[in-house]
């Protein structure tokens, strides 16, 4: 008994010590139940809805008023023009458009019926089904308490247009979070990894008191990640255009230089990681709180940040998957050109340089 009660109190102490594995055990489960609390919901709020009413009549002006009132939609903009709506949707400003036609109570009444059109942007295909059915519920409310004063109106009847995913196909939203997913777990995952084996093994001492500049040695562990992950993003492209017939609007180019840019983000991340970690073990639990969970869930790909609590929202942009996302749904979907998505690309490029400045900073603390 004594002897069990020995290993029990050396192994206590051993976790004890590593402190920064306790904590990422002890924090783990708050994350978890905070994030997937917080951040899972079927729900959509706070959609940003362009209006296009040419007749500011009675009718419009109420069923828009409903709309806001839902707290599901949220109006950012006025305009006068239908061709307004696919420029403010490539630039992330609205999520949907509601066109009302000229007359359009007096040809309600007239004609016992009117139309509305609802143009939707279908790049992420889960999120503009659940719109048009937001949509329909308020309109089918809005024509029963009409109907209810005045039994001679018929019906409002929603006309969908789906932008960019006619077809709203499914692949076309995991097609690029399957790629950001990947290429973080390639180049950050394993880089920590690879780097902290070196570490806990005695290896890097040996290797920086070499001949061998140091940053020649850094470079020499994570260029093979860089050319996997690059490999891993083409084979992707091609699988999703010949088997899932999902496009590359934009520029082919654009695509593979931000790829490349996040990539190196990713890198920048996974040498941090490295250099506050000591074994393995940790650097593993530390890049899949710090790494996987926010990449699903955090970053859009699958769970809109607009309805998200505000603190969460704040949190997701020091993601750099949340911006990648951004970039690489525009470009494959959208079409969208660099000097629409300069500031996400700037951001991504900052992250980048702060990530390498403090892995710098760090690692020159650890040797010494």
């Amino acid at each position: 008994m004594k002897k069990l009660i020995s290993i029990i109190q050396k192994e206590s102490l051993h976790i004890i010590r590593d402190w920064r594995t306790l904590m990422i055990l002890v924090m783990m489960p708050i994350a978890l139940v905070v994030i997937f609390g917080f951040a899972i919901s079927n729900e959509i709020r706070n959609i940003k809805t362009i209006v296009i009413d040419p007749s500011r009549d009675v009718h419009s002006q109420e069923l828009i008023r409903k709309m806001e009132a839902s707290n599901y939609f949220k109006i950012v903009a006025y305009e006068d023009h239908i061709e307004a709506v696919e420029g403010m949707f490539k630039r992330g400003k609205a999520h949907v458009a509601i066109v009302f036609p000229l007359n359009f109570g007096q040809d309600l009444i007239k004609n016992n019926g009117q139309s509305i059109q609802v143009i939707a942007d279908a790049s992420e295909p889960n999120n503009a089904s659940i719109i048009s059915s937001y949509i329909e519920g308020i309109v089918q409310t809005y024509q029963a308490d009409v109907l209810g004063k005045n039994p001679s109106l018929m019906s409002i009847i929603p006309e969908m247009r789906m932008l960019y995913n006619p077809g709203l196909k499914s692949v076309y939203l995991f097609v690029p979070g399957i790629i950001t997913i990947i290429l973080m777990l390639i180049c950050a995952l394993m880089t920590s990894l690879a780097l902290t084996r070196e570490k806990e093994f005695g290896n890097m001492e040996l290797l920086l008191a070499s001949p061998l500049n140091p940053a020649f040695v850094i470079l020499g562990k994570v260029i093979p990640y860089v050319a996997l992950s690059f490999i891993d993003l083409l084979l992707i492209l091609v699988l999703g255009d010949i088997v899932f017939d999902v496009p590359v609007r934009g520029s082919l180019a654009l695509l593979l230089g931000e790829s490349l840019l996040y990539i190196s983000t990713s890198l920048s991340l996974g040498i941090f990681i490295s250099t506050v970690t000591s074994t393995q073990q940790a650097a593993m639990i530390f890049s899949m709180i710090a790494l996987f969970l926010p990449t699903v869930l955090l970053s859009g790909f699958i769970f809109p940040i607009e309805s998200m609590p505000v603190i969460l929202q704040w949190v997701s942009h020091i993601i750099p998957a949340k911006w990648f996302i951004i970039i690489i749904k525009s470009v494959m979907l959208q079409g969208s050109s660099l000097d629409i998505l300069w500031k996400e690309t700037l951001i991504m490029g900052a992250m980048t340089v702060i990530f390498i400045m403090a892995s710098i900073k760090k690692f020159k603390i650890r040797l010494e």
